[in-house]
């Protein structure tokens, strides 16, 4: 055991354990209309904690009632805490009436000749609210639609059979990801959960204790607080069958491994520290592919906000947070859009920084680059023919600082250097970002769909960005596949995945190219048809704040009025 941890702290946790075990039979009891009424009690009681959900998580981050960028708070908590068990209730209930999670959802091939799901929109609403939004969950070469319907559902087609108890090592930056890691263990692996709340989430375990109650009382959820003691101890639990971080590489190669000499020679001789199975989502660096095309003004200046979104949101304190924008060297507009995009990460509002160790990244790179632009709390490094770019491309900074790199060509030349690019020069195969207009998308055809289908990440997102994907239950989140113990990257497995889809690879998201009220001129541009002028998750959103928090209220108790409401705030965007 850690020599740090106290005996009252040990008694504490073999007691939570201890009463896992017990809730582990009682889970395995429950059929799967009782789970439907389980979820839909969690849906009251994290509807009735949303508001304080969100204002706790904003002011913990240093963001006060008045902050312009609270909004995504609300957005990143509770709202997407209620979509997913929507979601969840919406897979068991086709279950217990004998049915695929899949059951009218379509089904295709790619231009690769995999399967795919068209899992998002979904619902009618969803289609209304976020029009000209889709995405695609891309199943592992090889499975058929006969397959995939079959296993939809993963541990929930064997209800009965217990996975035992998962360890869920919290992560600190997104107040949701805990909940959903909770979710994902419980449904699509039967197992009971303790959960280890990272510190810097210390303030939200009230909030977690109410929201979650209809899980704690009968002994499904334990919620723990600690540092790194208390997490070695429950990772080499004997009671703990499984165990799932959310974080950073060095944290998973410490848990697997341990530290020091010791773990060189554990991995020199193939002899993991820990024993027991381990999922992960870790994090990397994200690419953001400009390809050139004919942009009007409006158009650069809506993407150059889009990528300052990107990267700033909850202050680059993101695992998904876009690093690398890859441009054309050759694109004619390319100096346009560079200013076009100092303004918008210049302008856009200052926070704090306020994860930990976020400052000694900032000065890591800023030693790195001491040529790059300082605007406001931020970094933009642009990278010169005479750079060394090896830095930006390999070091997660998590924290504001975004940088540009350019690659010869045009068309599908430079299409095809930046996946390449970005699948052998960038650490990390979480996500990757594409900007494309529709007249050139079209222009390259099959080629385009052919290098989406060659870039090895989990999340793609080609006019939208990938955290989008992680707000929609119905898509999978998590690493392209081939990670492994020696190997992590970006993580083993999924995660969300609320259809319970078994052998994922990938998850597309598609946006429109621009904002309504251009968006209006598709059925002659090609584009796609959108209701929002600026989407409230941007961080150039004037109306951001007051956009999210009333869809927050929809989504938990519905309300024609209070919707009509919330779609003016969002047109004043």
């Amino acid at each position: 055991m850690p020599a740090t941890l106290d005996d009252d702290v040990r008694e504490h946790l073999d007691g939570a354990l201890n009463e896992l075990a017990e809730g582990a039979q009682s889970w395995a009891h429950l059929s799967l209309r009782q789970r439907t009424v389980l979820l839909q009690a969690l849906r009251r009681t994290i509807a009735q904690q949303s508001r304080t959900w969100a204002r706790t998580a904003a002011r913990s981050k240093g963001l006060d009632d008045q902050h312009p960028l609270r909004g995504e708070e609300w957005l990143s908590g509770p709202y997407t805490v209620l979509d997913m068990v929507d979601a969840l209730i919406r897979s068991l209930e086709k279950l217990a009436e004998d049915r695929s999670p899949l059951d009218g959802v379509r089904l295709d091939q790619t231009a690769s000749g995999q399967m795919r799901a068209h899992a998002f929109p979904l619902t009618g609403m969803d289609r209304f609210l976020l029009a000209g939004f889709s995405g695609e969950v891309w199943l592992r070469p090889g499975v058929t639609e006969t397959e995939a319907r079959a296993a939809a559902g993963l541990a929930q087609r064997t209800p009965q059979e217990s996975g035992g108890i998962g360890l869920v090592l919290g992560a600190g930056n997104i107040t949701s990801i805990p909940v959903l890691d909770v979710f994902y263990e419980l449904f699509a692996h039967n197992r009971v959960v303790i959960l280890k709340v990272n510190p810097t989430q210390d303030a939200l375990v009230p909030v977690y204790e109410k929201a979650l109650a209809p899980l704690i009382a009968p002994g499904f959820v334990r919620i723990v607080q600690g540092g790194g003691d208390v997490g070695e101890y429950l990772t080499t639990h004997k009671a703990v069958d499984h165990v799932h971080i959310t974080g950073a590489e060095a944290t998973f190669n410490a848990i697997v491994w341990g530290t020091g000499g010791a773990a060189t020679r554990r991995r020199r001789e193939n002899r993991p520290k820990l024993k027991k199975s381990i999922t992960a989502e870790l994090g990397g660096v994200s690419p953001i592919i400009v390809v050139p095309g004919p942009w009007s003004e409006a158009d650069l200046r809506f993407h150059a906000e889009h990528i300052a979104t990107m990267r700033l949101q909850n202050c680059g304190h993101n695992c998904i947070a876009g690093q690398v924008v890859i441009v054309s060297a050759d694109w004619p507009q390319r100096e346009q859009f560079e200013i076009e995009l100092r303004r918008a990460y210049a302008s856009a509002p200052e926070r704090l920084l306020w994860y930990p160790k976020a400052d000694e990244r900032m000065q890591q790179a800023a030693e790195s680059y001491p040529d790059a632009w300082k605007l406001a709390d931020r970094l933009l490094v642009e990278v010169g023919p005479d750079d060394d770019a090896t830095d930006l491309q390999t070091t997660e900074y998590f924290a504001p600082v975004l940088g540009v790199v350019s690659l010869p060509g045009t068309g599908q030349e430079f299409v095809d250097a930046a996946v390449a690019h970005a699948n052998t020069q960038l650490h990390g195969t979480l996500g990757a970002n594409l900007l494309i207009d529709p007249a050139t998308e079209k222009a390259l055809g099959d080629g385009f769909d052919n290098a989406i289908a060659r870039l090895h990440y989990g999340s793609i997102a080609i006019n939208a960005w990938t955290a989008f994907g992680f707000i929609i239950p119905t898509l999978t989140w998590g690493a392209y596949p081939g990670g492994t113990l020696d190997n992590v990257t970006s993580g083993i497995g999924v995660v969300h995945n609320a259809l319970l889809l078994d052998n994922v690879e990938r998850s597309v998201i598609r946006g429109p190219f621009r904002p309504f009220p251009r968006a209006l001129a598709a059925p002659f541009t090609g584009d796609r048809l959108t209701i929002l002028p600026t989407p409230p998750w941007f961080v150039s959103s004037r109306t951001g704040a007051e956009v999210s928090e009333g869809l927050t209220r929809f989504r938990a108790r519905g309300g024609v009025l209070a919707l009509l409401r919330t779609l003016v705030y969002a047109l004043r965007a």
